[in-house]
């Protein structure tokens, strides 16, 4: 049995300008870190030098694992396979341009054994430009008006969720937008806490203005479909 705690989870598509730094930032986090925890690099077909990077980080550092793809199969897709391979009772996730802090998993766990997820919200301090602010603001308020989840910011890539759950969202691409809506579908309960944002210093977005609007509007008719088709049960005895 295992004595890791949490399992990060970092989606990886052409960030070998990030790797060095945000490894640098999660060697020291872990170090002053009362949980133990480690990282698992999800390679999503990089075409730069990421896969040669993180297998070099790897054999660096005994907390850091990888899982390659053999080609580009976008975010979901590596989000879920980061959720099936995770053996920890909590499951985290942040992405690899460090505009969150790992720091503030710290905030996120004060709360992950009451809530079974737990966001972080960046609406106060958001370090990006006029038209990605304005861009994601839309898009969160068109998923708030589907879901009804309550979230104000849902594409925050700071998330802590308890990995019974996370591992029984039946994802599908462009639900990595939905995940607190996943949650409730499962019954289960749902936080967001407000943490640190950063501007991007290298590498570049992979998402422009109109997959971040027209992406989540059609997700949105995507989860309506999910969540009417969803089954849910609850076991309240059995012989075995």
């Amino acid at each position: 049995m295992e004595n890791f705690k949490l399992t990060i989870i970092v989606p990886v598509y052409n960030e070998a300008e990030n790797l060095h730094r945000l490894a640098d930032v999660f060697r020291a986090y872990f170090k002053q870190s009362n949980h133990k925890m480690k990282l698992l690099f999800v390679n999503d077909g990089s075409k730069d030098e990421s896969l040669n990077i993180i297998k070099q980080l790897c054999e660096e550092n005994d907390c850091f694992q990888y899982l390659n793809f053999n080609k580009n199969y976008g975010l979901s897709t590596a989000i879920k396979a980061g959720f099936d391979h995770v053996t920890t009772e909590l499951t985290g996730y942040i992405d690899a341009d460090l505009q969150t802090h790992p720091e503030d998993f710290d905030l996120l766990l004060e709360h992950a054994q009451e809530y079974d997820l737990v966001t972080g919200n960046r609406s106060k301090n958001r370090k990006d430009s006029m038209v990605k602010n304005l861009s994601s603001t839309i898009a969160n308020g068109i998923r708030r008006l589907f879901t009804q989840d309550g979230m104000d910011d849902t594409g925050c890539p700071l998330k802590i969720i308890k990995t019974s759950y996370a591992q029984n969202i039946p994802m599908f691409r462009g639900l990595h937008r939905f995940l607190p809506a996943m949650i409730l579908l499962q019954n289960g309960t749902v936080k967001q806490v407000d943490v640190r944002h950063f501007p991007r210093i290298a590498g570049t977005a992979n998402f422009g203005l109109i997959n971040r609007l027209v992406g989540p509007l059609t997700d949105c008719f995507a989860y309506l479909w999910m969540k009417k088709k969803y089954i849910n049960y609850k076991i309240e005895s059995k012989s075995c």
